[in-house]
């Protein structure tokens, strides 16, 4: 009998070459989906700067998604580049990445985190599971505009401090 193998989330780094390609095909599909002033997708070099943390979730050293946290104020931050590669979709990789994003910002004390995901068909899987959390439509925020290719949640945290 086989076992199954674990899926590992860890803190890694955007400018690596696997995950440079997951990137890039996220942002593919942002400009085939958005207009170009409506994505608001980072690539990698702007994923690799203080104030955000990158994550991937691989399983035997194959990428299978990634996520990010960018602190906006030490009560605030902002989920960025979630993304499930194509051929590990359906498998609750997002899923797993969002929950470590929400416990990494209460450990971290933010007080309420938000995203900007899009408004068009093809992100309605995306917005079905942040609702799913518990995140709720809000306004723009940190310097976003109304747009009517954008949606934009948030959640309130209960923070969990570490001593």
């Amino acid at each position: 009998m086989t076992s199954a193998t674990a899926m590992e989330i860890s803190v890694d780094d955007p400018l690596r070459l696997d995950v440079r390609g997951l990137l890039q095909e996220h942002l593919a599909d942002m400009y085939a989906t958005s207009p170009p002033e409506s994505v608001h997708a980072l690539d990698a070099h702007a994923l690799a700067v203080p104030g955000v943390t990158f994550w991937t979730l691989r399983e035997e050293g194959a990428l299978l998604g990634c996520g990010a946290l960018k602190e906006i104020d030490p009560a605030h931050a902002e989920i960025k580049s979630m993304r499930t590669a194509t051929a590990a979709r359906r498998r609750g990789v997002a899923a797993r990445l969002l929950d470590h994003l929400l416990a990494e910002a209460r450990s971290r004390g933010y007080e309420r985190i938000s995203l900007e995901t899009g408004s068009e068909d093809f992100f309605a899987p995306a917005r079905a599971l942040y609702a799913s959390r518990g995140f709720s439509v809000c306004g723009p925020f940190e310097g976003y505009a109304e747009d009517p290719n954008s949606v934009f949640m948030t959640l309130e945290l209960q923070p969990q401090r570490r001593a």
